[in-house]
Formats: structure tokens, sequence, C-alpha cells
């Protein structure tokens, strides 16, 4: 019996034509900022909702240059979660600024508003909030807090593309937002890849500057702290291709964690909160006491798992921090991820169910 992989880009891919656009961007000979990145990034604007996408190399630096492009610097303290992988932990050291770590809601697993309010006493030049798994944080209440206080939000949509609430998505409803376009998101491109979208024209001609070495125009250096983070041309026709399905993706990934939410209610394991449009199940988390002896009983039955993020922000040996954060230091020692997403086989799904329930019975 085969192995039930924890994401599969050739099911997640299957069926899908990539060849023709690549054939058209080589017989171009126009490999960097030609017509499919500006046609990809005005599709992916329309999609979220926004009127300016910009697209960079990657998601850590669509990160970077949005907090770039707010002000933030070395004397700067930005607001973040410590339980997401360390990636605006990243964007925000390489700024030179100073994370501001905040708990977790338990239920989320995201930014806790409450504990939001506690920390803008330290005077912020921003808070970054990560829709989590794919589920869309309480993003209204944030951003009325961060509005009263005059912080801009950012929004890391890495693993949100897509997610709704109330008609706005995930990207739609910060100053400005990121996403990541890696080969395992729920929009993902052959390689690395990565957007900054917002409303804000003034933010996103800084952003556009910033990607191109700071240029106002052609050799002319006109916004320090630029870089060369651009989008390719293979890419943004790879994602031109898969743009029009990613409702259809989300759709499957909800309904595979749908079916896990009942077949595991009744077992020891705190499940995903939501199973409706805010959340796009870009990973299905669980917590459980015992994850060490769950992962090995699922590895003996050929179920393949993995821990979105075993090491707290605050924790990590580079970067070690006094600061203590109860939810998310017990979330980070019973986070556990199931196989889910598109290609994934309802035998499959069954298989997943049957061996967790047999592990608690």
């Amino acid at each position: 019996m085969s192995n039930i992989p924890l994401f599969s880009a050739k099911a997640v891919n299957a069926g899908l034509d990539f060849q023709t656009p690549i054939n058209t961007v080589l017989n171009r000979h126009w490999y960097i900022m030609g017509e499919e990145v500006a046609s990809f990034e005005g599709e992916f604007a329309n999609y979220v909702g926004v009127s300016n996408c910009i697209s960079v190399a990657n998601g850590s630096e669509a990160l970077e240059l949005a907090l770039k492009a707010l002000g933030v610097s070395s004397d700067s303290k930005v607001i973040a979660v410590a339980n997401a992988g360390f990636y605006s932990s990243t964007a925000i050291h390489a700024v030179g600024a100073t994370p501001l770590y905040v708990d977790i809601d338990a239920a989320l697993l995201t930014l806790c508003p409450q504990k939001l309010r506690e920390a803008l006493a330290q005077k912020p030049a921003a808070i970054i909030v990560t829709h989590l798994y794919g589920q869309l944080a309480n993003i209204e209440e944030i951003i009325a807090i961060a509005d009263a206080a005059g912080v801009p939000v950012l929004e890391d949509c890495a693993q949100a593309h897509g997610a709704r609430r109330n008609g706005k998505q995930a990207g739609s409803f910060g100053t400005i937002a990121c996403f990541s376009f890696y080969p395992t998101k729920n929009l993902g491109a052959l390689g690395d890849g990565g957007a900054i979208v917002t409303n804000d024209d003034t933010l996103a001609g800084k952003v556009r500057q910033l990607r191109q070495y700071g240029w106002s125009s052609k050799y002319t250096v006109a916004v320090p702290g630029g870089r060369n983070s651009r989008l390719d041309e293979m890419q943004a026709a790879i994602l031109r291709v898969k743009l029009p399905h990613l409702d259809q993706w989300n759709a499957q990934r909800r309904a595979i964690a749908a079916r896990y939410n009942s077949a595991f209610k009744s077992l020891p394991l705190q499940l995903p909160a939501s199973v409706g449009e805010d959340y796009v199940a870009h990973l299905y988390v669980v917590r459980s006491d015992d994850r060490t002896g769950l992962a090995a009983f699922l590895k003996e039955q050929g179920v393949t798992t993995d821990i979105h993020y075993p090491i707290a922000d605050h924790h990590q040996p580079a970067y070690q921090s006094s600061c203590t954060l109860p939810v998310t230091e017990s979330a980070c020692d019973q986070v556990i991820s199931f196989p889910c997403f598109p290609g994934l086989t309802d035998e499959e799904v069954g298989r997943v169910i049957d061996a967790v329930t047999r592990f608690f019975s």
C-alpha cells in the first residue's frame, strides 16, 4: 500500500496545460517584467478585490518590502505572532526592526485581539496579522483596534489565498498585504514567487520602486533600501493558468477538512474552528496531547504528517526572547498536520480517518 503524502504537486497540477504558456514566454524571448507579469498582477488584484498588485520574487521578500514601504526601520517595533514558522520574524529582522510578540487566540491560533490591545501600549510601527493555516484571523476586530491606535496592518496571506468573510477576501482588509506562491500554497507557482497588494496607490508606487533597486527611473535610485525582487514571466504565466481554479481547489480542501472534522469530533483532538469560507485549509492542523505517539502510529500506517510549527519564534536559538506566550507555546507542543490537498482521493481520506481513529481506539 502506497504512502499518503502530506502534499502532492503531481495531484494538484494534474490535467493543467503548462506547456502552452511556457512556450508562449519562450517564443517572446522576454523573461522579466513583461506581458505575463503585468497581466497576472491585474488579474490577481481583481481576484483579491484591491486596486494594486505588485509581484515580487517570494513571500518573504514581500513581507520585507511591505514593511519598508510602511516606513518600518531599525528603531521600530512590529507586532507579530510567534507560532507561524518565523517568516514574519525573518522580515522584521531583515529591516532591522524588533519583533513584539503577542499571544494567539486559543481557537483560531491567530493573533488575539485582547492581547493586541495590551501590546499597543508599546507603540509599534506596524502589526502583522498572519492568516495561519488558511484561517482568517479576527481581522475585522483587529483592524478596528489598529485604526483606533493609528497603526497600519500588514496581512500575511501566504496560506490564505481566497479566504473570505462577508464578501471580503484575505488581503483586502488591511493597509497592505503579502502573498507567497511557493509550490505548496493554495495558489502555487512552479518555483518561488510572491506579491504585495494594497488599495493605497502611494504605498503601491513605493513598493514598485523597492522591488527594483529603488529606481524612480532606470538607473536612478530614489528610494533607499531597494532590492532586486521580481516575479519572472514563466512563473506569472503558470499562475495565470492556475488562478481560475483556485476557488474550486479551496472548496475541495474545505470538503476534506469537513470530512475530517466530522470523523474526529468525538476524539481527544482539538480541531480546526471553521470549515466555512473563512478557512481555505492550506493545512489541516489538529492539536493532540500525544503528538509524538500519533505521528509515529500514522507513519506506520503509511500516512505522512508534519508539524507546523514546532518551535515558537521567541524560542529560536538565534533570537531567543524572555517573553512568555502560554497559548503559543502550548500550540507549538501539540499541533500536527494531516494530508489535505486537491487531488487527495476519497479512498486516501478514508485511510487517514481510519488510521487516526484506530490510534485512539
